[in-house]
């Protein structure tokens, strides 16, 4: 049940927080001559994170001249592949609540919804993790290329100590911090289904059987042995009895001789 109510909630938040993202940051570089400064340099970017396309002019400090720079990086595939998993996750799990809540008769026929959910649910584990992985370490990268600092350092303008070059502010990357959060807590979710939906597989059912089968023959020939050593005990407690001496309409004849020679005297 937990899977059916967070898992689309998880995925969506996961893609919504990573490829709807959108951030910049603003640079100023005051020359001597104040006529060449640049005071707002901003620099936008976006998802998915292709840097590298990423231009901008800054001064050069020497007249009226324009550099032109690029961002350092391309975390673009870790970017949408991370997206791809979470939307495709999303849409599964959409589909999955559909067949929990109004087709379950249907899911349950021929055991073949239980097994094609058990190796879709390990197959979203296994991407979630891979796909936060290599989010989380394109998030690092994206943070490295677009902090203010290292994007001064491309500037030919503030390697001359005369000039002086500052952030005004660099980028808000929270966003992206919490889309690597519900990554990880996707990959957690996913991981920990796969127990309940084995149990819902004929494989599951199967083990216990196979479990069950030599418990109950073991059981069985041990009854079956009492019962044997019960009836050989009282069959044979019954024929030494048989053979212990005279019966009773023996032992009642014996005193007849006596009585018919009184008799007699």
């Amino acid at each position: 049940m937990c899977m059916v109510i967070f898992a689309p909630l998880f995925a969506m938040f996961a893609f919504a927080t990573c490829g709807g993202y959108s951030g910049g940051l603003r640079l100023s570089v005051d020359c001597v001559n104040k006529t060449e400064s640049n005071l707002s340099i901003d620099i936008a970017f976006a998802y998915p994170f292709r840097l590298q396309q990423v231009t901008f002019e800054v001064p050069t400090c020497e007249g009226k001249e324009q550099q032109k720079l690029a961002l350092v990086g391309d975390s673009s595939s870790s970017a949408e592949f991370f997206v791809t998993v979470a939307v495709f996750a999303f849409l599964y799990s959409l589909a999955a609540t559909v067949v929990y809540i109004f087709f379950q008769n249907k899911y349950r026929e021929n055991n073949r919804g239980p097994l094609i959910d058990f190796i879709v649910t390990v197959v979203f584990s296994f991407l979630w993790l891979v796909g936060s992985s290599a989010w989380a370490k394109g998030l690092s990268d994206v943070k490295v290329a677009t902090d203010p600092k290292e994007v001064l350092l491309l500037m030919s303008a503030c390697k001359q100590p005369s000039n002086k070059c500052m952030a005004v502010h660099s980028p808000v990357m929270s966003s992206l911090n919490t889309s690597v959060v519900f990554g990880f807590l996707n990959f957690i979710l996913w991981a920990g289904n796969i127990w309940f939906v084995f149990k819902e597989t004929g494989w599951h059912s199967s083990g216990q059987r196979y479990l069950s089968d030599p418990m109950e023959k073991h059981s069985s020939s041990y009854n079956q042995g009492g019962y044997n050593q019960e009836s050989y005990g009282s069959s044979g407690g019954y024929s030494q009895q048989a053979n212990l001496g005279p019966t009773s309409d023996e032992f009642g004849q014996q005193p007849s001789g006596p009585t018919s020679f009184n008799n007699q005297i």
